[in-house]
């Protein structure tokens, strides 16, 4: 359900589980933490899913059977990508929902599809989102568009996001990856550590 591909100093990691939209389960949240931590060695990594949803969130079977919506599981796999040295970025082949949220907000680029949205139902579900959820939004999109996606509870298009910064760039499916790629790559090109330098000083 998790794949990955490596292509040299380039990781691409694909959530594969169209059927169900992409919904994240324990399993998979143990083995995107795996990747990320062994991702230290990676210059460029790239998040993306298959079919035409980036991820619903969490499994709802997992969500009642074991919490997983509150699972420390989500918290542990943002900060292990928010701390990977080479440049990250998340690229949404569709809507990002709920907890999944975390990975793209701790990439350090996003790009998205023309059809994409964005939603955090947290009120709806009756919990917290992850710890460095808000900041880290509110950090891109600033306090009150934060507040209207976790406590209004609105739905957000790709162009909203784009307009308040929560995507760098809205990119047609077919050029998706390939888009990511190149933003890729000059970092995987130069001196690794000037790349650390400067991803520091970005940070």
């Amino acid at each position: 359900m998790i794949q990955l591909e490596r292509d040299g100093d380039l990781w691409v990691v694909t959530l594969d589980r169209a059927d169900k939209a992409n919904s994240v389960t324990e399993a998979m949240l143990e083995r995107l933490i795996e990747i990320a931590d062994q991702a230290q060695e990676a210059r460029g990594v790239i998040l993306t899913g298959v079919g035409r949803v980036f991820s619903a969130g969490a499994d709802l079977d997992e969500v009642a059977e074991k919490g997983l919506a509150t699972s420390p599981l989500w918290e542990r796999l943002s900060q292990a990508i928010a701390d990977l040295p080479g440049l990250t970025v998340a690229a949404l082949n569709g809507t990002l929902a709920g907890g999944s949220i975390g990975m793209a907000l701790a990439c350090d680029l996003r790009i998205a599809v023309p059809g994409a949205k964005v939603f955090y139902p947290v009120l709806k579900r009756g919990v917290r989102p992850q710890p460095s959820d808000p900041a880290r939004m509110a950090a891109l999109i600033g306090p009150a568009r934060t507040r209207l996606i976790l406590m209004a509870g609105q739905k957000i298009t790709a162009e909203e996001a784009l307009m308040f910064g929560m995507i760098d760039r809205i990119v047609e499916p077919e050029a998706l990856v390939d888009t990511a790629r190149e933003l890729l790559a000059d970092s995987l090109a130069a001196d690794p550590a000037l790349v650390r330098d400067i991803a520091a000083l970005c940070r």
